[in-house]
């Protein structure tokens, strides 16, 4: 096992889908076989702007769990555990927070997308706008130095570099590593309705957990090309968001090569290749499915797992603490 230590996460606010399979689970299915890798389920994070529907987020939190395992997460192999549970997360994020001006903090493009997302105009939720030195408390609670994320969070592991930069200098100490970013491949998957990426907030998402009556149902809605009215019209295959999928998760890549071709000099309807789509996506998420079921009538199992993984980052958590305190000066007794 390699000394490298990966932190990847969640927010729960809703079941997995497709885009975060393509996007981070998938990776972690290899990282836990490389790394010592930590999978925290970040709640307090979630909170941030579900403040006002904590039971939403309490209850996504086995949701999330639940996926976590049914896609083969293992938890020999990986360590997963709740953010709330590990109140030492919030004491360095406040000592953090002290290394890092307002300014910076406003400057953050992601934060700056988000914002402008979430259409947060002058109420912007002080916990909001200081995500970037909790997600860098996430990161260094358990010193991680390798994190998956997609392009668009790379200002974040940034900002986490300059707050512990600023640490190690200020306090004249080595505790903190160099956090190093991990940007898959394919880190975004457009939604079924082909103009944003799949997010569940847009209603424009395939979960893991989705019946075949449901994916059958999204399959069928998905965008194509519009200007592919007719059967015997040739079709676009760029921006057709049936053919990005069948890219992603076709067995048969010979047989999409063909059907391609054929949609592009046209004899080839919509309607067919999106029943194609939806037997390969049903063959992928069918044994997900399967395993979700199984574990959903143990959840004692599933509680365990989770409360064991958060015993263990406790545990790492008190001792980081208990470094930072002394790098610092305030380990008083």
């Amino acid at each position: 096992m390699s000394k490298n230590i990966v932190l990847t996460g969640d927010r729960p606010t809703g079941k997995l889908h497709l885009g975060h399979y393509i996007g981070s689970l998938k990776n972690r299915l290899k990282l836990q076989d490389e790394y010592s890798q930590y999978i925290m389920i970040a709640d307090i994070q979630a909170l941030t702007d579900n403040y006002a529907n904590p039971e939403l987020v309490k209850k996504n939190v086995l949701e999330v769990a639940l996926d976590y395992l049914a896609v083969g997460i293992d938890p020999k192999k990986s360590t997963i555990f709740v953010q709330s549970l590990v109140p030492e997360i919030a004491e360095l994020t406040v000592l953090f927070l002290n290394l890092v001006t307002l300014n910076r903090l406003k400057r953050n493009p992601t934060v700056k997308t988000e914002i402008k997302q979430k259409n947060f105009g002058e109420s912007i939720p002080a916990g909001f706008l200081v995500y970037p030195v909790s997600q860098a408390a996430d990161i260094m609670i358990v010193k991680a130095n390798l994190v998956p994320v997609g392009e668009d969070q790379l200002p974040m592991i940034e900002q986490t570099n300059e707050i512990t930069r600023s640490f190690n200098r200020i306090y004249k100490t080595n505790l903190f590593p160099e956090a190093k970013a991990l940007v898959p491949k394919m880190a975004r998957l457009s939604g079924i309705d082909g103009l944003n990426k799949m997010s569940k907030s847009l209603n424009n998402a395939i979960y893991l957990s989705d019946t075949e009556d449901d994916l059958l149902k999204k399959v069928m809605k998905m965008y194509t090309d519009p200007g592919h009215i007719k059967v015997e019209d040739p079709g676009k295959i760029e921006g057709n968001t049936v053919f990005e999928y069948l890219d992603l998760f076709g067995e048969d890549q010979a047989k999409i090569l063909d059907l391609k071709n054929n949609y592009k000099q046209g004899g080839l309807g919509d309607v067919k290749v999106k029943k194609y789509l939806f037997e390969e996506l049903n063959s992928y998420l069918t044994p997900i499915r399967a395993r979700r079921l199984e574990l959903s009538k143990d959840l004692n199992y599933v509680w365990d797992v989770v409360k064991s993984g958060t015993n263990q980052v406790q545990n790492i958590a008190a001792n980081t603490i208990s470094e930072v305190r002394s790098a610092i000066g305030i380990n008083y007794f």
